[in-house]
């Protein structure tokens, strides 16, 4: 049995030695190679006898295969790692350091002097004292190890303005990354391209279905994906034949119109996920590319990435929704009132998930952790810990799960979950704002901010956005209001808030 993702890593480096495991514009890197390289950081994270087990260690790399290997490096020692967003404003990155508490960080000639004023241990990967394998170490390691020792922490919004990071250990890396493998068939003839980053939940999938599976991943450079030209014939020259991206993504190339001039000759499937699909586009997709498999994916970071699937069967219009199918093999999705009883038939109710691939809460955070990941409202028996996603579901007339929304302020947007309430908190703290709050224009998918002050105009706002926020987090649109409408409870009126916008669009 085994016990870790680095385990299939080991395995597959003694079948396949020689053939690529990872690529990148400039660089490739076999099997063997990769689980060497990984292994020798392994062992200058354990040297000297100052060994830390089952610890956080936190990568401050840029997505390559260097990250990568620092990813499997830490796992090979017995930690668990936690990618940073290098482009992540200072504010971020600094909560995210002390949620963490790491043992640890690793990073490189490029970004490492932009941690000194953390006083944790750091690591440059760029030089190593230990150039060898310590196989002892290692082994010792290993048979240390158990399968709920963490993997990794992948930190997303939070509605506090304070990013919550997620537990995955290595028995729900494995059991959701075998599901995935098998239903997707992945295998040595595999050829991924990599589109989303390290830090997102996305990425579990191609990375590890990789590693375990025998297959190919080409990180796919990031400019290429502002030149829809320049993607395809990308696609085209590394022979790349399975893609699972976002959905923007996918509609940038269909509003392209590039499948006129030029088509990806090498591609087969097409798997996308973090947000609703919009059926205009993959449309696009799918009349010039008619015979390429298509699935919808869905599934927050905490249940490492996907507890439901559907699997493109039949045709929709423009104006309709693909359902989010099914639970993924070994989970059960259960449809759950406001009263904690399941749904009856052509009702709208909470999502819970239950199974291997759920994670185990937050790190450092037992108050979001227990508001999340909760007693299965449906068993009275025993303890059983199930996740509460806040999204809303239904099941249609064909038995499939169809998605309706969040039932909080929570959205999917260029493929990320983000909580509104984080970007009202990081705003609000503009000084000279009197309130700000914002609203999700699912249509023309823009975040809309509205705020109150008597001083300052859009371009403060938009400045101090640009400093405070992700670039995926800025709104889209500012609006300022004289004044903020309040409910009955004085509260902001967020029903308000969608008529003024509407009448203003």
């Amino acid at each position: 049995m085994k016990k870790s993702i680095v385990s299939y890593l080991e395995e597959n480096a003694k079948i396949l030695k020689e053939k690529t495991i990872f690529e990148e514009s400039n660089k490739k890197v076999s099997y063997s190679e990769f689980c060497k390289d990984s292994k020798i950081i392994a062992s200058n994270i354990l040297k000297n006898g100052e060994e830390i087990y089952n610890e956080p260690i936190a990568i401050f790399i840029d997505k390559s295969i260097q990250c990568l290997e620092v990813m499997f490096g830490i796992l090979y020692s017995g930690n668990c790692y936690c990618v940073l967003d290098t482009t992540s404003p200072q504010e971020r990155i600094s909560t995210i350091i002390n949620t963490l508490n790491p043992k640890l960080i690793i990073s490189d000639n490029k970004h490492i002097s932009e941690l000194s004023s953390y006083n944790i241990q750091k690591l440059n990967i760029d030089s190593l004292s230990i150039t060898n394998i310590n196989e002892k170490k290692l082994d010792k390691v290993e048979k240390k190890r158990i399968d709920t020792d963490p993997a990794y922490i992948l930190f997303t919004s939070g509605s506090t303005g304070i990013p919550k990071g997620t537990v995955i250990t290595h028995r729900s890396l494995i059991n959701y990354v075998k599901w995935f493998g098998i239903t997707f068939n992945i295998n040595d003839k595999t050829i991924f391209g990599n589109q989303t980053p390290f830090y997102f939940s996305m990425s579990v999938s191609d990375v590890y279905s990789t590693v375990m599976f025998g297959a190919t991943l080409n990180i796919i450079p990031k400019i290429n994906f502002s030149f829809p030209v320049n993607l395809i014939k990308y696609l085209n020259e590394h022979m790349i034949n399975t893609i699972y991206w976002v959905p923007s993504i996918i509609s940038i190339v269909a509003n392209s119109k590039i499948f006129d001039y030029i088509l990806p000759e090498y591609l087969e499937k097409v798997l996308f996920a973090g947000e609703v699909m919009p059926m205009p586009q993959l449309n696009i997709w799918r009349k010039y590319l008619p015979n390429l498999f298509y699935a919808n994916l869905y599934g927050p970071t905490e249940t490492t990435d996907i507890c439901a699937y559907y699997i493109i069967n039949r045709d929709f219009k423009d104006n309709e929704t693909l359902p989010i199918g099914k639970a993924c093999d070994n989970l059960e999705i259960m449809l759950i009132t406001d009263d904690g009883k399941q749904v009856s038939s052509d009702e709208i109710g909470e999502i819970f998930v239950r199974g291997s691939f759920v994670g185990n809460g937050y790190y450092n955070n037992i108050e979001k952790t227990n508001l999340s990941f909760v007693q299965n409202p449906l068993n009275k028996n025993y303890p059983e810990i199930v996740y509460k996603t806040g999204d809303l579901g239904k099941i249609n007339k064909y038995g499939e799960i169809e998605y309706y929304g969040r039932k909080d302020f929570q959205i999917k947007h260029m493929g990320y979950r983000i909580e509104l309430g984080e970007i009202e908190t990081n705003i609000n703290s503009l000084e000279g704002l009197t309130i700000c709050a914002c609203i999700y224009d699912i249509i023309n998918k823009f975040i809309v901010l509205f705020y109150e002050s008597q001083i300052l105009n859009d371009a403060d706002v938009i400045n101090y956005s640009d400093k405070k926020l992700l670039k995926y987090m800025r709104p889209n649109k500012i609006i300022k209001l004289s004044k903020m409408p309040y409910n009955a409870n004085g509260k902001i009126d967020r029903v308000e808030l969608k008529k003024i916008y509407e009448e203003m669009i």
